[in-house]
């Protein structure tokens, strides 16, 4: 015979708690400081308690998630090394597009192709091995006369690489394309001349001194010292930004070409074989990584 089983007597699923506005709050809240890049997390408590929550409460981390992703938003990490990492997808709001930097500079369109190769060489001077990139302990440092030696450097081999293969060294003007920004760069005077001796923007060490200030303003890198053009100090967050762009096709090429080396310590920029013809400026300072 079959017990007969009334339907209040079966317990329902507990119900998942309700979301209130004070969690929205919360979560909004986590978002915003990590659209705060220089804001550290071990100084500001409420920056700390946040954090610990979205790591204890997946409730909590799961809406914080959505909120970032409702803003455009791509969550890298969360961590108290790195606080909320969060970079902009193409569609968001808080993006920035190369064309726009470039112009907050220069008015030439083809500089903004300069401008780009800046970011790119910082990057892959900055982290030159897929072991730099993994280890959260590592921290790169650059200088604007290095990354300029550096360009300079992976311009003489693509040079070198094209009259091998026989193609034609000549950019096209009106429209650029990354190789061309190459050979422009070789082309363009690394410190120019100004009758107060400041260094002038649209020279390649300016290029390159533009590039790592917006860099430090916007948390990636830390000033550390004025030789050498200023010197600079990766940080947590620029790492975890270069490791989401380490596919990119142009970051390996520049890589792949050969300019720095790997000797089983640490990672450094190769002499070059003649530096006459290299519009180099005195002192290059070349980095170093520890």
């Amino acid at each position: 015979m079959t017990e007969h089983v009334e339907w209040s007597d079966v317990e329902a699923p507990a119900a998942p708690p309700a979301v209130t506005p004070a969690d929205a709050a919360d979560a909004a809240r986590l978002v915003a400081f990590g659209l705060q890049p220089k804001l550290q997390p071990a100084r500001d408590q409420e920056y700390t308690e946040l954090l610990r929550r979205y790591r204890e409460d997946g409730a909590f981390a799961r809406l914080a998630d959505a909120v970032a992703t409702g803003l455009g938003l791509v969550v890298l990490e969360v961590s108290a090394r790195a606080g909320m990492a969060v970079t902009a997808a193409e569609d968001s709001v808080f993006a920035v597009r190369m064309g726009d930097y470039a112009r907050r500079t220069t008015a030439d369109s083809a500089d903004r192709f300069l401008h780009g190769l800046a970011h790119l060489a910082v990057a892959a001077l900055a982290f030159p091995r897929p072991e730099d990139l993994a280890d959260d302990s590592y921290i790169g440092r650059v200088t604007v006369n290095g990354v300029d030696a550096f360009v300079r450097q992976a311009c003489r081999r693509l040079e070198e690489r094209a009259e091998q293969s026989g193609e034609n060294t000549d950019p096209v003007t009106d429209a650029p394309g990354l190789e061309a920004a190459w050979r422009i760069w070789a082309r363009r005077s690394a410190t120019g001349a100004t009758k107060d001796a400041r260094r002038p923007a649209a020279s390649t060490t300016g290029i390159v001194a533009k590039a790592l200030g917006f860099l430090t303003e916007s948390g990636f890198l830390q000033r550390t010292g004025d030789d050498h053009g200023g010197t600079y100090r990766t940080t947590a967050r620029y790492q975890l930004q270069v490791r989401d762009m380490a596919g990119g096709a142009a970051l390996s090429e520049l890589l792949e070409l050969g300019v720095v080396t790997e000797t089983g310590g640490p990672a450094t920029l190769l002499p070059a074989e003649d530096t006459d013809d290299l519009d180099l400026v005195a002192d290059a300072g070349l980095p170093f990584h520890s």
